[in-house]
């Protein structure tokens, strides 16, 4: 018996005992685009660190700077209302420069990819 066989034999089964009835999204095409928009020599990494339920840190700074600005569009008082755009600014600073590097990055290929490629 094939491999494929006996894998799709087990998803059968898995099927008919209902395993796959309350699936997040069932029903619905599946979004491969930030999945194709990361750097292939990344993606590995974000999908385990996704499926651990971990976010990479630009993920992580992005989250924080939409709360901040959140925060910033209510009533606040003298100084938090001084602290706050400073805070933000500085996050999205980070985050630019996070950007930047991995740009930056990709651009002259991983030390990975290039060990691979017979760069080291």
């Amino acid at each position: 018996m094939s491999f494929e066989s006996v894998t799709e034999a087990i998803i059968k089964e898995a099927m008919e005992r209902g395993e796959f009835d309350n699936l997040p999204g069932r029903g619905k095409p599946l979004d491969l685009t930030a999945y194709f928009a990361t750097p292939e020599e990344v993606r590995a990494q974000y999908s385990i660190l996704k499926n651990a339920g971990i976010l990479p840190r630009e993920a992580e700074l992005l989250k924080e700077i939409a709360a901040l600005k959140q925060a910033a569009s209510t009533p606040l008082d003298g100084k938090k209302r001084l602290d706050l755009p400073k805070e933000i600014e500085k996050k999205q600073i980070e985050f630019n420069l996070m950007l930047e590097r991995n740009h930056q990055h990709r651009k002259e290929g991983s030390p990975l990819t290039k060990h691979l490629h017979g760069g080291l």
